[in-house]
């Protein structure tokens, strides 16, 4: 088999720090295969394949990959910036498949129970569904990606909410039966790179997480949580006594000023949804000498569960100077223009530029009780500021995600309190710092890139 045939696409975003750990992983790609092959592959990086904010959910991009290597290449392999790949041992697997065929190959995650952020698919039997951990790189025969392209061309995608991008994909690919399932490649892994299991697999991920200097430290972080006087004495006592203790500057907002709390009335009237209101008045609080002038803002619901330490490490690989967005990110009309977004009941974290950036375009709650979250997206996308995603923030409770895809990350922020014991999930999840102790927590393996 020929290296020409493959075409690499790394799962890139566009932030300089993901643009650097994209470049080094393309580099990485590129001296393997000068070792082993005149001619190099073909490696790409997503984010700078076209304009189009939706090209990170795929499927809006297999009309180019099909144009441009339906004729010459036999596989397209995805792969995240921090999945280690051994080109030798990948391009031995791939030679065990016919490439003529429709291929969908991956480490398969499933479901254990049916979960919100599948939208409860497969109720009866969760477990059936088969759908690929993206960290261990995933591919798609030529000709599958040929009959998708087509698909994509004639049927116009769904274009409402883009939520778990690698369960959406096996969705789509599998068409209710007509295409094909997930096919497990045992060799596609998520262990660690120099950890005994890792000696038969073509990829793998880091041991360690890049470690960008020193963390940032509490006093560069101002922390706000949105609350209102119904959750006052059931929600606001898990933060006291889960995470408050390690923010330095934190403050509560609320429809009702709690001097035991204490809260601060913003006087937004409380919504049942959305908040946009609220969290407009938090953005222009942050930039007012009401509070410390620090870096970076947080904005949490009164039922996320969150790491601070774990969030001070990760803040250190990004430059507050630039506007940056980070947290989960989801997508919504991503087919048709739409934009993206950091979904708020895991986190939303502002660079004091991004809240400069966002004030200062006008933008605006279209009602109180817009969804905050949405608007922001909508309002980075018209400002054509990019929305950075860390799969280590999580809108759900951990039971809501895939076991295996969970075992190999340090999470920063699990969300809801609902049917489980969050001070107990904090203790489990995020209790800590796994970094500096990992056998205190999951186990040494459990280790993961940023």
């Amino acid at each position: 088999m020929n290296l020409r045939e493959i075409v690499f696409i790394i799962q890139s975003q566009n932030n300089s720090f993901h643009v650097r750990q994209a470049d080094k992983r393309r580099a990485d790609l590129l001296k393997q295969a000068q070792g082993l092959t005149k001619k190099p592959p073909v490696v790409l990086l997503l984010h700078s394949l076209s304009h189009n904010e939706g090209d990170w959910s795929i499927l809006p991009l297999l009309p180019y990959l099909s144009y441009s290597f339906g004729k010459n290449s036999s596989w397209i392999v995805f792969l995240e910036e921090e999945t280690n790949v051994k080109m030798n041992t990948l391009i031995q697997v791939l030679a065990k498949f016919d490439k003529n065929k429709d291929w969908f190959l991956g480490k398969p995650l499933h479901d254990e129970e049916s979960t919100i952020i599948h939208h409860y698919a497969f109720a009866e039997n969760p477990s059936i569904f088969k759908y690929p951990d993206f960290a261990a790189a995933w591919a798609l025969s030529i000709p599958l990606v040929v009959r998708l392209a087509n698909k994509v061309r004639d049927e116009p995608l769904k274009s409402d909410f883009t939520i778990d991008l690698k369960h959406e994909v096996a969705l789509y690919i599998w068409d209710s039966g007509k295409g094909p399932d997930l096919t497990a490649v045992p060799e596609l892994c998520t262990e660690p790179e120099n950890s005994p299991q890792a000696l038969y697999c073509a990829t793998t991920l880091s041991s360690e997480p890049p470690l960008c200097g020193e963390a940032v430290t509490k006093g560069d972080i101002f922390v706000a949580v949105k609350t209102c006087r119904k959750f006052h004495s059931e929600r606001v006592p898990v933060i006291k006594k889960t995470w408050e203790k390690d923010a330095l500057f934190l403050e509560y907002y609320s429809d009702h000023a709690d001097p035991t709390i204490p809260t601060i009335n913003l006087g937004v009237p409380n919504t049942e949804r959305g908040h946009c209101g609220k969290t407009f008045a938090i953005l222009q609080r942050f930039l007012s000498s009401a509070v410390p002038n620090t870096k970076w803002l947080l904005i949490v619901d009164d039922d996320t569960l969150i790491s601070i330490p774990r969030l001070q490490v990760l803040l250190s690989c990004y430059d507050p100077s630039e506007p940056v967005c980070l947290g989960e990110r989801y997508g919504y009309g991503l087919s048709q223009g739409g934009y993206s977004y950091i979904t708020g009941g895991g986190g939303m974290v502002f660079s004091r530029e991004a809240v400069v950036r966002l004030l200062n375009s006008g933008c605006k709650c279209y009602s109180n009780d817009a969804p905050d979250d949405m608007v922001l997206g909508m309002c980075l996308n018209a400002l054509g500021l990019p929305v950075t995603h860390s799969p280590l923030f999580h809108q759900a409770r951990p039971e809501d995600y895939a076991r295996d895809f969970l075992a190999h990350q340090v999470p920063i922020s699990f969300h809801k309190h609902w049917n489980i014991d969050p001070i107990a999930v904090f203790n489990k999840w995020l209790k800590d710092d796994l970094r500096a102790n990992p056998s205190d927590g999951l186990n040494k393996s459990t280790k993961t890139e940023l």
